[in-house]
């Protein structure tokens, strides 16, 4: 049985829980106990707050975790990360009152700061060649500029809308953080094989993400023409059609490449074009 530590509650619980359902793994998530085992998957999934993550899979609490890149560097534990997830994305900024003047990143130098991440930044400054005065929050950090409690502020960013909304605005982003996959060091081989399966049906959702399969038809003697134009995984697949002289392409193409080819599809021939979404992929 191998147990993954998730967060309890939350953007990246809700993002692993759904890419665990899309891997055919079945938690009932209406039991949030502790600990839940999955009715089909040698898994248990133990819940646990985000900075928690870290120790429990190095320590052997946990054999794996789903945690944000943010938490993991931090709290600096010993554990491997297996897999980068794309999911989860969010970065790690300075901010400071939208009023005032920013000359620089030598601007934080003596100045206090407000972070939950205060080994993050203590290195960035040391980096930097500067100094601040640093003040450990937990909790709604952004409000800390506005109470005089501090001159700026290093939080983690997604939309940005917090921020505006207490009047700050990000001058310094230090680092990009996402959702990563960590195990610990000390696996036992039926542990490493479950974890293999598991990884095997993560790659297949998370490599289907985004993609969509395309199907068109075009006169034949364009074929080739479009078929220059895709940006497919491999070569298209080409079938002829009942009628004479036309032929239906299908192929797989990252959606964000879709909107740019398009019309170069429908000018190079192709009729009839229909996308549609792919649930798994695999390679």
């Amino acid at each position: 049985m191998l147990r993954i530590a998730v967060q309890s509650k939350g953007r990246l619980y809700e993002d692993t829980m759904n890419l665990l359902k899309e891997t055919g793994i079945k938690i009932n998530s209406a039991r949030r106990t502790l600990l839940v085992q999955s009715a089909n998957f040698p898994l248990e999934v133990l819940y646990l707050r985000d900075d928690d993550i870290p120790e429990c899979v190095a320590s052997g609490v946990a054999d794996i975790g789903i945690v944000g890149e943010n938490e993991f560097v931090e709290r600096g534990e010993d554990a491997n990360i297996v897999k980068r997830l794309g999911f989860s994305k969010c970065r790690i900024s300075l901010a400071i009152p939208e009023a005032v003047e920013y000359t620089g990143v030598k601007w934080f130098d003596g100045k206090k700061i407000a972070t939950s991440y205060p080994n993050i930044l203590r290195k960035f400054a040391e980096k930097e060649g500067i100094s601040m005065d640093i003040h450990v929050i937990q909790g709604s950090v952004e409000i800390a500029p506005g109470i005089g409690l501090s001159d700026g502020i290093f939080d983690i960013v997604s939309s940005g809308s917090t921020l505006v909304s207490n009047k700050l605005r990000e001058v310094e982003t230090v680092m990009k953080s996402e959702a990563l996959l960590i195990c610990n060091k000390e696996l036992t081989t039926e542990k490493q094989a479950v974890l293999d399966e598991l990884l095997f049906r993560m790659q297949s959702v998370l490599v289907a993400d985004d993609k969509k399969y395309v199907l068109m038809n075009a006169p034949s003697d364009k074929v080739k023409d479009i078929c220059a134009i895709l940006p497919g995984i491999k070569s298209p697949t080409i079938l002829p059609l009942a009628t004479e002289g036309w032929t239906s392409i299908h192929t797989v193409i990252d959606q964000k490449h879709f909107w740019e080819i398009v019309n170069q599809l429908k000018t190079a021939g192709a009729e009839g074009i229909l996308v549609l979404p792919i649930e798994k992929m695999i390679l």
